[in-house]
């Protein structure tokens, strides 16, 4: 049975690792070249604003979305950089690190580059449905039913992106890994022993992970624009605009509402939605990658028992 009143942690796939976060640090480990695995710390800098923001229905959901751009583009890069690298090379990591300095990701910094790069796919994957929606509303006249189209769309093209993605075998195995930090977390939760075997035994699917949230996105938005007029077209887009970070906020609200009634036998169908997306974004991990994961909540564990005040 999974305790009320554990910690709770959040995890993201990084390439041939994992990252896992908790409340003073983040962790990630990878499995180099030579098979070893290393580990990559960050602390969590606490802001008292974005603490007290934070405890904000509907605005803590945009800020969590901030934060977690923010700390997983760290980690990203940090295994990114390491990807297919020899670790006795890793001094010409240093070497192009220095190289680059005066360019343009130096000045913004990779945090901000993050965000940015976030909210840029999230206006892209908002306005082309409506301007494809708008070119069919001689078909489907009515606000109502051009609200429909346009989510129908917006629900096609985030299933097609995802599954052409998953076939390349590159995101097929940032995929697995995936799936390998929802069974550490699915253990952990359920007071599984953290060994492979236990691990290997629970499910690839959680109730919280960032899948859920952006197909809720498109449900929760379908119903925020039924109460915003779809003409004229410039108001639409403004609209929609305006409208992103309460979409954020609501759907925020959903994932977490998901999460804690997914013990109720008929609540739990609340997240389902969610966690059959999944069924594409994560894949069964190898034991392998399960140790990676293991390894890198452990010393997450690890690394806030030693930070304790």
């Amino acid at each position: 049975m999974r305790e009320k009143n554990k910690a709770v942690y959040g995890g993201q796939a990084i390439v041939e690792g994992v990252m896992f976060g908790g409340k003073t640090h983040t962790v990630s480990a990878i499995r180099r070249t030579n098979e070893e695995i290393q580990y990559y710390e960050e602390p969590i800098h606490i802001n008292r604003t974005m603490q007290k923001l934070k405890k904000i229905p509907l605005v803590r959901g945009v800020v969590a979305i901030i934060q977690a751009s923010i700390n997983g583009s760290k980690h990203l890069n940090y295994s990114t950089e390491r990807y297919g690298i020899d670790p006795k090379d890793d001094e010409k990591i240093a070497i192009e690190r220095e190289k680059q300095k005066g360019t343009l990701a130096t000045y913004l910094g990779l945090s901000l580059l993050a965000v940015l790069s976030f909210l840029v796919g999230k206006v892209i994957f908002t306005l082309v449905p409506v301007l494809l929606a708008a070119t069919l509303k001689p078909i489907f006249e009515t606000d109502f039913q051009q609200v429909v189209i346009e989510s129908i769309l917006k629900l096609g093209f985030l299933l097609i992106y995802i599954y052409l993605v998953s076939l390349t075998p590159f995101i097929k195995r940032v995929f697995m890994y995936h799936g390998a930090e929802h069974k550490v977390i699915n253990a952990y939760e359920n007071n599984i022993p953290l060994t492979i075997e236990g691990v290997q035994s629970q499910s690839r699917l959680h109730y919280r992970c960032g899948s859920s949230f952006i197909l809720f996105t498109v449900i929760v938005g379908m119903f925020i624009y039924f109460l915003v007029p779809t003409s004229p077209l410039w108001l639409r887009i403004v609209d929609r605009l305006l409208l992103i970070p309460v979409v954020i906020g609501v759907s925020f609200e959903v994932l977490q509402l998901t999460n804690k009634v997914r013990n109720i036998p008929i609540l739990k169908w609340v997240g389902y939605p969610g966690l059959w997306l999944q069924l594409l974004t994560t894949k069964e991990p190898t034991d392998d990658q399960v140790e990676v994961s293991i390894a890198s909540f452990n010393r997450l564990l690890e690394v806030e028992k030693n930070n304790k005040i």
